[in-house]
């Protein structure tokens, strides 16, 4: 028999427009979230549009994580963010707290997301962390994490800070490759202990490209969609490097609060954010891989790109809770064993 459950399920678009028939004329939404190009592909082609159809008013609060995660904290159960981007940590923690809520099937685009996106809200941007270096100034290709280790890379080691999405992924990945994980994170700081005297630790991709550029060092760890660019406007000796391990996973995530007065709007706005021309235009214009599995790309961009199922389930992923939990202690850590 044939229920009108069945016919839900078997036609997403009604969740569309069920969300849509709720926005209503002078409806206002306030989103927090990175500026730069970031800001300027979703005014082009998620606010703008919703504003020109629906007659609503999108507000944009930008800066980094830490500030609009600390006002969604403070705001729980009353915010002002109706939606606001988190990393993949934050919002996986965000969620439990009851900050922001779980991805839901009202954003009909949802349901092409691979499953590593769906956790902590809705994810809209891969942007993996990875091994980059100069090729100039290395023996031979870098293929593996524990290829920091190499001695021809004795002394260039251009190590990130801890904490941060960089220095948190080369912690947790030379714990992994040394036998360690998140809950034994020993194997990772002595391994990076070995690596000392370092030339110099990175805390930002200005920094890290600015070392580059004078040939500071020859490796680091970094975000490869924000290298990609550097290394193709600026200097081309840099390769982004695919470790047989996997890059560490990285994911943008758009969160819709709890207790957002525009909860339709804020779907429309994710659905249009994980429309396939949104995410063609992250991936051409700054190298951010799509979270959703019906885009198609030129495969000139698609060799640059993180895609299809075998490619995701290569990310790897650890276990937050551990992370988030340890964070302070491991930051001591470091200072004291790695930085000091």
């Amino acid at each position: 028999m044939f229920t009108r459950r069945n016919a839900l399920l078997a036609a997403p678009a009604f969740f569309a427009s069920n969300a849509i028939a709720q926005i209503r004329r002078g409806d206002e939404l306030t989103v927090g979230v990175w500026g730069g190009a970031q800001e300027r592909i979703l005014r082009e082609f998620v606010s703008g549009p919703l504003e020109a159809q629906h007659g609503v008013r999108i507000n944009y609060v930008l800066g980094g994580t830490t500030e609009r995660r600390a006002r969604a904290y403070a705001e729980r159960g009353r915010p002002s963010f109706d939606l606001l981007y988190l990393n993949i940590f934050e919002s996986r923690q965000a969620v439990r707290d009851g900050v922001t809520q779980a991805a839901n099937t009202n954003v009909p685009n949802a349901q092409h997301l691979y499953p590593v996106a769906r956790l902590g809200g809705f994810g809209v941007a891969f942007n993996p962390v990875t091994i980059v270096y100069d090729r100039r100034m290395v023996a031979q290709p870098m293929t593996s994490w524990r290829d920091f280790w190499r001695d021809d890379l004795r002394g260039k080691v251009i190590w990130p800070t801890y904490p941060g999405a960089q220095g948190t992924a080369a912690l947790l990945m030379a714990a992994k490759v040394f036998g360690g994980d998140e809950n034994n994170i020993d194997p990772g700081f002595a391994a990076i202990a070995r690596l000392r005297p370092f030339p110099a630790i990175q805390a930002s991709q200005d920094q890290l490209f600015g070392m580059f550029d004078q040939q500071v060092g020859a490796a680091s760890v970094e975000f490869g969609s924000f290298t990609r660019s550097y290394a193709e406007a600026r200097n081309p000796n840099i390769v982004i490097a695919d470790p047989v391990e996997g890059q560490a996973v990285a994911t943008n995530v758009a969160c819709i609060t709890v207790g957002t007065r525009a909860q339709a709007l804020a779907e429309a706005f994710v659905n249009l954010h994980l429309s396939p021309a949104c995410q063609r235009a992250y991936a051409e214009r700054i190298y951010y891989s799509p979270t959703v599995n019906n885009v198609e790309f030129p495969p000139a961009l698609a060799a640059k790109l993180v895609l299809g199922p075998e490619a995701v389930g290569k990310l790897v992923d650890f276990d937050w809770d551990v992370v988030i939990r340890n964070q302070p202690r491991w930051s001591s850590r470091f200072t004291r064993e790695i930085a000091g």
